[in-house]
């Protein structure tokens, strides 16, 4: 009896150690994104789409943010003594936004200043369309992303239980397989979501901070005008 009772444990033993050595099952990434269905496609143009728009903005932003920190310093230099043409010159052949609507206040000087800042103020105006051009797919993306992937885990459960009612096999472990496989399309789509509403309020601050940089230029060029000439 006793040498009965040591064979079972032994083969219980050895049994549990089969069962704790069995490897895990893994699953890669791209593989896991595959189980998320059709709707992962337009989900993937999204990102795409996204992140060209991102990269092409942000160069634009940057670009036009750019300004050497001694600009206005030769304007005032240059109009204060009379030399509006040196000042002219400097302007027009400085590409970014405060130039240009610097150049556009030089070529009023002579009018009103009402003229002149009215004047600016519609260059401020084209020049802040410009940056934020293209920027509106940022927030579509950020709104229609999460709809795609919750569109697509709807399609997946009505496909999961068709399947259910149609087969009769109901255990756990097909519902659990169906069920996290459906939800991909939904974690997909908000972060994809979630990456375009960063995305869009970041260059939206930059475009902020550009603007800003406008309005003290012109002030400031406002400013020179009314100061006497040497």
């Amino acid at each position: 009896m006793n040498w009965f009772f040591l064979q079972v444990v032994d083969s219980t033993a050895a049994l549990s150690q089969t069962v704790n050595t069995e490897p895990a099952q893994q699953i890669s990434i791209m593989d896991l994104l595959s189980k998320g269905g059709v709707l992962m496609i337009p989900l993937a143009l999204l990102l795409v789409v996204a992140i060209f728009v991102f990269i092409e903005r942000l160069l634009y932003i940057r670009k036009a943010s750019k300004i050497e920190d001694n600009f206005m310093n030769i304007i005032r230099d240059n109009i204060v003594s009379g030399n509006v043409t040196a000042a002219r010159s400097m302007a027009k052949n400085t590409n970014n936004p405060v130039a240009r609507i610097i150049d556009k206040g030089i070529q009023r000087i002579g009018k009103p200043i009402d003229a002149i800042e009215k004047s600016m103020e519609n260059v401020g105006r084209l020049e802040m369309y410009k940056m934020e051009r293209n920027l509106n797919i940022l927030s579509l993306i950020a709104g229609i992303a999460p709809m795609f992937g919750f569109l697509g885990t709807i399609i997946g459960m009505f496909q999961l239980f068709f399947r259910l009612a149609s087969t009769g096999e109901f255990t756990i472990q097909s519902m659990a397989d169906g069920i996290y496989t459906k939800l991909i399309s939904s974690a997909v789509g908000l972060i994809i979501g979630l990456l375009a509403y960063i995305a869009y309020n970041y260059l939206n601050t930059q475009i902020d901070k550009t603007g800003n940089r406008m309005e003290v230029a012109s002030a400031e060029f406002v400013d020179i005008l009314q100061e006497p000439t040497r």
